[in-house]
């Protein structure tokens, strides 16, 4: 009798196993589109046999765990990769803004504008006398003293919008480090009562991923499985059960810094003194906005800058030799900054030439009606080596423009092989923890098979107690 008690609990177990992987085989089909899932499988094992003397009867299978398929060193590996690729994608998305800036295929740029006014020059100097030369000169360098803004302008409402960037990039990031910090205490308590918690982890892997795409992070898991994550070198974003805080606030200039553009403050707590740690973020999306802020525009902004300055002072220079209409020298053309910083945003046509257009200076000696000496000086300056004696005015910017060019190139091309990268690294993770529908068919018919057969062992089980309990009758 108690052998075929051991029957029914065979057949028993057995139904429970194939219940338990039918409704696994489900869950997998109905989390196959779920970013980050890992196919979860089911781990038979043999029950301990019995027996009487040298006679031992096997007791079926019993289930011992629901896992997950998972390769935790291509985890890590895809997520350095994706933390690169957000790096590259946040760089090549800020130098595609600057280089609209230079595009001057499509509207009229700093390089036309700068033509225009020596080709005004040189008409003035053909024709020293006629006030509609002169007019025309002082407009075309109210033009270009106006483009010289609308560069520097653009620029800084880059960096603005890439500080909008920023700030919206940390806020997910703090908002994900709070799941994470929640998924490590869920983690834990399913884990120390025996069971594996293979959603809880996945939800985890994944957010450290996402969290990897916007800012360099190192983490590691410890022996109670919470993970712990830094960002940066020093800002320690989740551990254990807490989570800390990124933000963002405008700080004064500071080295290539611009005035008023954001900083990376590191929170411990509510009532600690934020830390900076602006320079410990050097990868992911974050990283490759700051790399574009506060690099690649600072040193156009200072290129434009010096361009401007040098173009002023080198103007000023040859005008202030000449004599004007009212025979009057010593005069700047234009109204020079300061400073070289922030030259370009401050660029100014001198106000007595705007408003009296005899003011330009056009001849070397007084009273010499038709004298162009001047005029030509200033005009031949287009041609002159008057950045630093090593290029002229057209090549220092065309080697601006260039310089543009190249930093988007590469970005963009960076990006591409590095997202290429990400992607047979993801199709790899597929093959291993992805689901595939026809095998997880393949399974609900075997596990469904399975559960008949076992259904028909425990009335197998039935009939002879029913056999033996007749026994008596006959």
């Amino acid at each position: 009798m108690s052998k075929i008690h051991g029957m029914m609990d065979i057949g028993k177990r057995s139904m429970m196993n194939s219940q338990t992987a039918l409704q696994t085989s489900g869950h997998n089909i109905a989390s196959k589109n779920v970013d980050g899932f890992s196919r979860q499988r089911v781990e038979i094992q043999t029950n301990v046999p019995v027996g009487q003397g040298k006679t031992r009867y096997g007791m079926g299978a019993r289930t011992a765990a629901v896992t997950r398929v998972n390769n935790p060193f291509l985890e890590r590996q895809i997520g350095n990769e994706r933390s690169l690729a957000g790096f590259h994608d946040g760089k090549a998305e800020g130098m595609g803004r600057v280089e609209q800036v230079y595009n001057e295929q499509q509207n009229k740029g700093l390089n036309q504008f700068m033509a225009d006014f020596f080709s005004s020059v040189q008409e003035m100097a053909n024709n020293p006398e006629s006030l509609a030369t002169r007019t025309q000169v002082r407009e075309s360098a109210d033009f270009l003293t106006k483009d010289f803004k609308r560069v520097h302008s653009q620029l800084r409402d880059i960096t603005r919008d890439l500080d909008q960037q920023i700030i919206s990039q940390l806020e997910e990031v703090n908002e994900m480090a709070k799941e994470i910090a929640t998924l490590n205490e869920k983690v834990q308590q399913v884990e120390l009562s025996g069971g594996h918690a293979n959603d809880e982890r996945d939800r985890r892997d994944l957010l450290i991923k996402q969290i990897g795409d916007r800012i360099n992070i190192r983490w590691a898991e410890g022996k109670d499985s919470t993970v712990t994550i830094t960002a940066g070198n020093t800002a320690v974003l989740v551990a254990g059960y807490d989570a800390k805080r990124l933000e963002a606030s405008g700080t004064p200039e500071k080295g290539s810094k611009g005035e008023g553009n954001v900083d990376i403050f590191y929170l411990n707590s509510e009532r600690a003194t934020p830390v900076a740690v602006t320079e410990q973020v050097v990868g992911g999306k974050i990283g490759g906005l700051l790399d574009v802020r506060d690099k690649v525009i600072s040193d156009l902004m200072g290129d434009l800058d010096k361009m401007a300055y040098s173009f002023a002072a080198t103007m000023n220079e040859v005008h202030r030799q000449g004599y004007d209409a009212y025979n009057r020298t010593n005069l700047d053309f234009f109204e020079l900054p300061t400073d070289v910083k922030h030259a370009s945003a401050n660029l100014k046509v001198n106000r007595g030439i705007m408003d009296d257009v005899g003011r330009i200076a056009t001849g070397g000696q007084m009273a010499a009606p038709g004298d162009n000496r001047v005029a030509l000086q200033m005009a031949r300056l287009q041609q002159d080596k008057v950045m630093g004696g090593d290029s002229t005015l057209d090549e220092f910017y065309n080697s601006i423009v260039g310089k543009v060019g190249i930093h988007a190139k590469r970005a963009e091309t960076a990006s591409e092989t590095q997202r290429d990268i990400v992607k047979q690294l993801s199709n790899i993770r597929e093959s291993i923890s992805g689901v595939s529908l026809d095998e997880e068919a393949t399974k609900l018919i075997e596990h469904q098979k399975a559960f008949d057969a076992s259904a028909r062992l425990i009335r197998t089980a039935d009939e002879m107690f029913d056999t033996v309990l007749n026994l008596k009758r006959l």
